[in-house]
This record gives structure tokens, sequence and C-alpha cells, in this order.
């Protein structure tokens, strides 16, 4: 995962321009701009053809409404040091979308399961906060792929807990955010120990960020299974916690890929499959995922609704 070591900035009330404290720098000297205006998004062009498969309600409208699952750690989606506006690679994405389609972008926040209830009914056009592509998902929503899923098993940073493979999660307390799919790779997992004769893991939930964390400080978990670049960020910045393993969103046979989910059948899928397909060729993509620091998660096109993580047993 190429995502850049981060060390501690403060936070403060942004101004017309990012400041010291609206920041971030990176071992090397990268920074991350966490104020509201976010001056350095990178945009790109109208392009009239894709603009005119947008569904004609969205198209008339106007505006591309986006709804997301905001956490307290870059760099996916958060709030900027305002603590009102969310921006985040995944609001880059999504401005991307929008500058193609010629629509303008209005994010918002809601629980996780609540995502799903404002696409069904119609609430919002697009979930775009990491959400991962399954085949259970697809039999209800359209995809179209961005960025490769990359999970984390996070731990606290003195622990001693040495991890091989799936058998060294038995007996731990691990935490994980309920519905998604390092939870079902957890279940997954404790379900194949569980055969091997091994004690499960005790899952534990969270939904947000604040709350898994302050367990991992205090160790009332031993671990935390997440978005892979959230945990690099937050174990390089705040010191607290380590990275034991990585692993594919979608488990051992399958690489797993993030995608925009749209209702399905509504055909907003095929304009923003060629909208982020335009951004990879002429480059923005590319530009937006590396000022996060995610150019490693890049992929080389999107697809609408490739092989996702297979259902539940």
């Amino acid at each position: 995962m190429a995502i850049l070591a981060v060390v501690t900035a403060s936070l403060a009330t942004s101004c017309s321009e990012p400041t010291v404290a609206d920041t971030v720098t990176a071992a090397d000297g990268q920074t991350f701009d966490l104020s509201a205006e976010q001056k350095g998004r990178v945009e790109t062009p109208k392009v009239d053809a894709i603009a005119a498969l947008v569904p004609a309600p969205i198209r008339e409208r106007g505006v591309l409404r986006v709804t997301g699952n905001v956490g307290s750690t870059p760099p996916l989606d958060f709030y900027a040091t305002d603590n009102a506006t969310i921006i985040g690679s995944e609001v880059d994405v999504s401005h991307l979308i929008g500058d193609v389609l010629g629509l303008r972008v209005e994010t918002s926040n809601a629980d996780w399961a609540q995502n799903f209830v404002r696409i069904d009914s119609g609430e919002a056009d697009a979930f775009i906060s990491n959400v991962t592509v399954t085949e259970e998902r697809k039999e209800k929503y359209d995809f179209a792929t961005y960025r490769l899923d990359n999970l984390a098993l996070e731990a606290p940073a003195d622990s001693t807990w040495v991890y091989h493979d799936r058998k060294d999660i038995a007996g731990k307390r691990i935490g994980v955010s309920s519905g998604t799919n390092q939870e079902q790779l957890l279940v997954d997992w404790n379900a194949q120990n569980a055969a091997d004769g091994l004690t499960p893991a005790e899952i534990v939930y969270y939904q947000n960020n604040a709350d898994y964390y302050l367990a991992l400080a205090s160790k009332r978990i031993d671990g935390y299974l997440g978005p892979n670049p959230s945990a690099v960020y937050h174990s390089a910045s705040a010191k607290e916690t380590k990275i034991l393993a990585t692993y594919s969103g979608g488990g051992d046979a399958l690489q797993g890929e993030i995608a925009v989910l749209t209702k399905k059948g509504n055909g907003l899928v095929e304009a923003v499959n060629q909208a982020l397909n335009q951004v990879i060729q002429n480059g923005a993509y590319r530009r937006a995922l590396d000022r996060w620091g995610l150019g490693g998660e890049a992929v080389a096109a999107s697809q609408i609704n490739p092989p996702g993580l297979p259902k539940k047993a």
C-alpha cells in the first residue's frame, strides 16, 4: 500500500488559506491539506457525451447527491478543521465524477447501514465511502469500481501479538464495523478456525473511529480490522497503534475493489463508469489519489459490477 507515513499535527479552525495547523506533513515532506477550502483539489472538464448518459431526473436537478460514512481519520472521508466540511480522497473522487458529468456534488453523512437506505429511497444518488463490491450487494445495487480494497489489522503499539495467518485470531477480541466486508472476513476466519478446533475470536462492533481508537489505546480489544488507508494514517500519526498485517478486502482468493454504489438498473452507473474511465485516462484520477497518498490503490480501469466478495455461507 503506497500511503505515506504521517506525523502528528495540531488542528485549528480553518482560514481562507491552508495554514500549518490545517495540515499534516508526511515523512518525505508531502503535506495533506485538512482545511475546508481544499484549494488543491484536482479538477477536470465536463465531457458532454458522458454527461448525456446521466438519468434525466439527476441531469435536470444539476446535483449529484453523494452519501457517505464520515470518519475522524484521514484520508478517506472526514471533517475538515472547521468540523463541518466533509473532505478526503472519497470526496475528491466524487467531485471528479461530478466535473465530468457537469453536476454539482452535494455530500452528506450517515451511519453505514443508513447509506443503503438513502440509496433505496432515492434520497441519495451514489454511496461513495470505501464501499467494497460484494456478490450480495450486487443483487440490489450497481457498482463502478475506482480503487483497490485493502484491509489492515491494527493493534496497540506495545502489543506482543505476533500474527502469521487467520489462526492467530483465535481467542482474541477484535473490533470491526458492522455490515462491512471486513466483518464478513472475520466471520469467515472464525468459521475456518472452528473447523480446525480453535477458539473463535470475539468480534466487537464499533460504528465510529474514535470509539475503536479508544478501545485499542485502553487495550479493551486486541486488534481492529478496518480500511488500510485509515490504519496507516492513524498508526503513524497517533503513535498509539501498529499494523500487524494487511489483506485484500476480498479475502485470499480475490483482490477486493472499492466502488461507487448506485441504485440497480437506474442507468446512473454507466455514466459514473465512463466518468471514472475519463479521469483515469486524462490523469486527474491518479493526481487525486496521490494527493492523499493512495496512488498504490489505483485501478487501471473502472469496471461495472465485477466479481465481488462471495456471499456469506
